[in-house]
């Protein structure tokens, strides 16, 4: 017997909880529980969050092309989710000034990835969520041995960090995609 409406009726079903989101061209939608971005291109949301305040957004998988939003990360908290009952991570502190992010960043990396060959490449004041900011450039090799280069811009506001990172690898993606994701990190706000 054939059910012709069977694939019809399945598309009405909620997605699964892990499953990933379509982020349309042009759609405001709601990034890391606190920001609003305006994708200029159609981009996939994972479904696996790195953190509690995290997602991750991808054109051709996470493996090409990341871009990982951290939002309000309060004083005392890592930027990723950390193994049960074992405080590795480094952590935001709000004695932090702007020119230290990149460093937490990088004690990230190395901590939660086993990246030992990791180097700030850039650093530049760059508004970002309306607010001052900072810009930073990086390279390092992943477990791997895949060069990756990387790009995060950052602010801090009312106390909390905000960032979001750009990782590709050192061949084609990174430069080939850099142009869209100044384009849709500028389209952020919170």
């Amino acid at each position: 017997m054939r059910y012709p409406l069977l694939p019809a009726l399945l598309m009405l079903l909620p997605a699964p909880a892990d499953a990933n989101a379509y982020r349309a061209q042009g759609k405001p939608v709601r990034v890391a529980r606190t920001m609003t971005v305006t994708p200029p291109r159609d981009w996939n949301q994972l479904s696996a969050r790195p953190g509690r305040k995290a997602e991750v957004w991808t054109l051709d998988g996470e493996r090409l092309n990341a871009v990982t939003w951290f939002g309000g990360i309060a004083p005392g908290e890592p930027l990723l989710r950390e193994p049960r009952r074992r405080r590795t991570l480094p952590r935001y502190s709000d004695a932090m000034l702007l020119a230290e992010i990149p460093e937490l960043l990088e004690s990230t990396y190395r901590s939660a990835g086993g990246i030992a060959d990791f180097t700030l490449t850039t650093a530049a004041s760059d508004p970002f969520l309306g607010h001052a900011g900072i810009r930073f450039g990086y390279a390092y090799v992943d477990a791997d041995d895949l060069p990756r280069r990387g790009e995060a811009r950052a602010a801090i506001v009312a106390g909390l960090l905000y960032i979001v990172t750009f990782d590709a690898p050192r061949t084609d993606y990174f430069d080939r995609l850099l142009g869209d994701v100044h384009r849709l990190t500028d389209s952020a706000a919170l």
